[in-house]
């Protein structure tokens, strides 16, 4: 039938979009590069237009990295709830990048900051996604001790999201560094059991783990190809899929 083709059905239809604070550094060594954020918000802006319903995280590690500060002797709570902050920043830079190409957009945060974000309720996040809002988690879990990557599979189980499509700089998982190693060999699927197993630096152990336990499958894809998350949300097998045997 004609038109049948653009009419066909998403192959997810709500989905978590996981970006790593460093992802929005672009060319500069410290910030955001607007050039990013709206390049990102075409791309989410393109999803959107399928009738998926979007959830996103974003980390903070391109303003600060408590990792790398814990290791030069600051408290590890300190250090947690600092890059905590830094992802609220990052989540409203997303925000207005995605409101100026015009999606409306919410930012929830685990850390009650009412003047800047809406506290998160799972519940406003689901109403806000079937009303076809985009919704970005900020502030982590609001609790030390816990990633990014922790946060994104926490929320995606919240939200039922049927995905966590994981934005990274190359096109899936490899089982050595592609851009060190051009001999690396890139997996088109693993079980989440080999992931942790091979130690492969996916997402962390605890986001892997719950994945594992609720049966949350990822895609690990190319952030710099245009049209990439569209071509995901219809089907095309791109990146790399973690799942079930």
């Amino acid at each position: 039938m004609p038109g049948s083709k653009r009419n066909k059905k998403p192959a997810y239809e709500r989905v978590l979009l996981k970006l790593s604070g460093e992802a929005l550094l672009g060319e500069k060594t410290f910030g955001i590069d607007r050039n990013v954020t709206e390049y990102l918000a075409q791309e989410i802006k393109d999803l959107h237009s399928l009738g998926v319903e979007i959830a996103a995280t974003v980390g903070g590690g391109n303003i600060f990295r408590g990792v790398s500060e814990r290791s030069h002797g600051m408290d590890r709570v300190t250090a947690d709830h600092m890059g905590m902050l830094a992802t609220v920043i990052n989540g409203l830079a997303l925000q207005d990048a995605l409101e100026a190409a015009g999606v409306f957009t919410r930012v929830l945060s685990a850390i009650e900051m009412r003047e800047v974000a809406e506290p998160f309720i799972r519940r406003r996040a689901i109403r806000h996604m079937e009303k076809k809002r985009v919704v970005i988690f900020a502030g982590g879990t609001g609790n030390p001790y816990f990633s990014t990557d922790t946060a994104a599979a926490l929320r995606a189980m919240e939200v039922k999201a049927e995905i966590i499509l994981k934005a990274t700089k190359v096109d899936g998982i490899y089982d050595a560094d592609p851009m060190k190693n051009p001999k690396a060999k890139k997996f088109d699927s693993l079980t989440y059991f080999e992931v942790l197993q091979r130690g492969l630096r996916v997402m962390d152990t605890t986001a892997i783990s719950l994945c594992m336990e609720n049966r949350l499958p990822i895609i690990v894809y190319d952030m710099k190809r245009k049209g990439t998350l569209r071509r995901i949300v219809n089907g095309e097998k791109i990146g790399t899929i973690v799942k079930e045997q």
